[in-house]
């Protein structure tokens, strides 16, 4: 008895023992994860939980800085010569929105948005129709008449059955776009409901009014409404506020290009990511750090409320606005350059065009202006990427006779000819390796022109003459200038996507002799329209070529100035032969393929350039590129100008397209700047 009393004690004291030591483990693992957790919370996740406090007490808010300005400026001597015009700037659109909660009649405000924005559109977009189809109509009905092979009653048969396209009503696609809207307005307890993201204060005034006239039946236009501290007013009765129930706007910058099309490459345009401005394309893209500026910011402490209390002067960083770009270009001289251009497509019936004017002196360029162009303010609405990006850079084309100048300057730079060094022109050659005869451009008609000097070979053009250059200079020789005047590498203007051309095919160990050939007269190497300017531009400065640029001075948020000034390359050739290449265009002008360049008691040089267009590994027969570049005084040259049709129909050289163009652009540019007559 005693002995399983003893036996049941101890077995109790062990179980107590084994409670003891259970609880003191628990105990242990607790204050072990309570340890872990607290390591976390004070240690690891320190950052994050202090800022999640900060966050519930505190306010913080990115301050957006101003993105800075670019400017045309006015270089006509006089009184307006400083003046600067906005190219890209910043202006106040109204952001309109719905508030569906307020929207009492959601099918009758609908029928108001669409009478506003959509109808008179669809009414234009109709009308151009019906006109391209009565134009087909026509056309069909004068190649019916013009057809020899039928008889006058088969022609009646046809032309009665030549049907005319359907027109649609404005208000065939009402219904759809009606529905659309009221997707956003039929939506009660529905605060808000973005509708139009950029609009114009005129719009806008114009919306409001048309809404209120066809609500209270009393005609408001727009020009009585105004804009009063940020709220539409009557100005007609006494400027009381206007308000449309369910419908709301702010007033937020975005980027704004009052030149619209023209200049549009140079610009670029900004687009908005999250409420922020990134330039693309152009200055906007090349200069996007220092336009955009830096952002500040405001931290202040939660009060009662809604109330804010800034801790102290350092929770408050201003934001820095960006700084504004000063450029070479005159806004005068642009407009005419880019309206003559615009013209010279169109009456040349062209794929597209481009102008370029540059000062020799310094590099600067004056004007640059290329179409098809687009319109920034605009940029979402074009449909292919390449109208953004800036032919004179970034079209890469086979110059043609252009290029002649520059194979002339090579061997009279070298001595191995002058103006007056003849040669034997057969009209076409054999070139070892190659199958066919390279010929002259004149060739068919005039065949041999025999015995004739160097002038002669730049008057008419004569690709067996540039041959004969290249080979008294030598290949390499010929490859080290090619080299030194800048083609196949950038030239450094401050504008995104610069090409750097493509001179590869005579930059090979082994060049066969057709390459070098070719390149002489400007095919089978491709160059920008900018780097063809800026080697005539280091002619006509004795040989000296200057880095091209766009802006002269940028002015910084902290009031101070930067002032680029004129960057010298290199001396590509010398001052002797330069003066003698730039005579030698003087003739090309007065007597030979560029005599429509000529601006009465002024003497001009230049040299034309009709290129075939290389596709699929051989040349189009009906597709050319048409250049002319001249010097403009030839005894000192103020301006070098460099014009450029794409594909112009019915007009086989240059002479006929690019120099005359160029000829209207000359003259008013002497006029322009005055420059005195130095010719009888």
């Amino acid at each position: 008895m005693w002995r399983d009393s003893e036996k049941f004690a101890r077995s109790e004291k062990k179980e107590l023992n084994n409670r003891l030591r259970l609880v003191v483990v628990v105990v242990f693992l607790l204050l072990g994860l309570v340890a872990g957790r607290l390591f976390l919370l004070q240690v690891k996740n320190n950052d994050y939980y202090t800022a999640l406090a900060s966050s519930q007490q505190q306010i913080f808010s990115k301050l957006s800085p101003e993105r800075g300005q670019i400017f045309f400026s006015s270089t006509m001597p006089g009184e307006n010569n400083g003046l600067l015009f906005p190219l890209a700037t910043n202006k106040n659109f109204a952001l309109l929105y719905a508030i569906p909660k307020d929207i009492e009649d959601p099918q009758a405000l609908a029928e108001k948005l669409y009478n506003f924005f959509d109808k008179p559109r669809l009414e234009k977009e109709n009308l151009k129709t019906k006109e391209n189809n009565e134009k087909n109509r026509l056309e069909a009905i004068q190649s019916i008449q013009n057809n020899p092979s039928l008889s006058p009653e088969e022609k009646i048969l046809k032309i009665s059955a030549v049907a005319v396209d359907p027109v649609f009503s404005a208000d065939a696609k009402k219904d759809e776009i009606i529905s659309a809207y009221l997707k956003r307005l039929d939506k009660p307890g529905d605060p808000y409901e973005p509708l139009v993201n950029k609009m114009s204060t005129d719009d806008l005034l114009s919306l409001y009014a048309s809404i209120d006239s066809e609500s209270t039946k009393t005609p408001v236009a727009g020009s009585d409404l105004d804009i009063f501290h940020n709220e539409i007013v009557n100005k007609k009765n006494n400027d009381q506020v206007l308000k449309i129930k369910g419908l709301g706007y702010e007033f937020v910058k975005y980027r704004y290009y009052p030149e619209e099309d023209n200049a549009a490459h140079l610009a670029g345009f900004v687009n908005y990511v999250d409420g922020v401005g990134i330039g693309r394309y152009g200055l906007e893209g090349f200069f996007n750090e220092e336009l955009s500026g830096k952002f500040g910011f405001l931290r202040a402490e939660k009060g009662v409320g809604k109330n804010m209390l800034i801790v102290n002067d350092q929770e408050h960083v201003k934001p820095e606005n960006g700084s504004d770009l000063i450029l070479t270009i005159d806004r005068n001289v642009e407009f005419a350059v880019c309206d003559q251009l615009k013209q010279g497509i169109k009456d040349y019936r062209a794929t597209g065009g481009s102008v370029i004017v540059g000062d020799p002196k310094t590099g600067a360029i004056i004007a640059m202006c290329s179409y098809p162009a687009f319109n920034p303010n605009e940029y979402k609405m074009v449909s292919d990427l390449k109208y953004f990006n800036n032919p004179i850079v970034f079209y890469q084309y086979e110059p043609g006779s252009v290029m002649k100048t520059i194979t002339m300057a090579v061997g009279i730079d070298q001595e191995k000819v002058s103006p007056n060094t003849t040669y034997t022109d057969p009209g076409q050659m054999f070139i070892k390796g190659w199958p066919k005869p390279i010929s002259n451009s004149d060739y068919s008609t005039k065949g041999a022109h025999g015995v004739v000097d160097m002038n002669f070979v730049l008057e008419n053009s004569l690709n067996t003459g540039a041959i004969y250059v290249m080979r008294q200079a030598g290949p390499k020789i010929f490859l080290d200038y090619v080299k030194n005047f800048g083609f196949g590498q950038k030239t450094g203007i401050e504008l995104a996507s610069e090409a750097s051309g493509n001179i590869n095919n005579i930059l090979q160990r082994r060049v066969p002799e057709i390459d070098y050939s070719t390149a002489s007269f400007g095919q089978g190497i491709s160059v920008t329209p900018l780097q063809m300017i800026v080697s005539y531009m280091a002619l006509a400065n004795k040989g000296l070529m200057m880095k091209p640029y766009l802006v002269k001075q940028i002015n910084n948020p902290d009031g101070s100035k930067t002032e680029i000034k004129p960057k010298v390359v290199r001396q590509v050739v010398s001052e002797k032969t330069a003066s003698t290449i730039l005579a030698m265009l003087t003739n090309v002008v007065e007597k030979g393929h560029s005599k429509k360049a000529a601006v009465s008691g002024y003497y001009i040089g230049g040299k034309t350039g009709t290129a075939q267009v290389a596709s699929n590994g051989s040349y189009s027969k009906s597709d050319f590129i048409h250049t002319f570049v001249g010097v403009v005084p030839i005894e000192d040259p103020k301006f070098v100008i460099l014009t450029k049709i794409d594909n112009p129909q019915g007009i086989e050289y240059a002479e006929g397209t690019a120099v005359p163009l160029a000829q209207g652009i000359i003259d008013y540019l002497l006029k322009y700047y005055q420059v005195p007559k130095t010719r009888k």
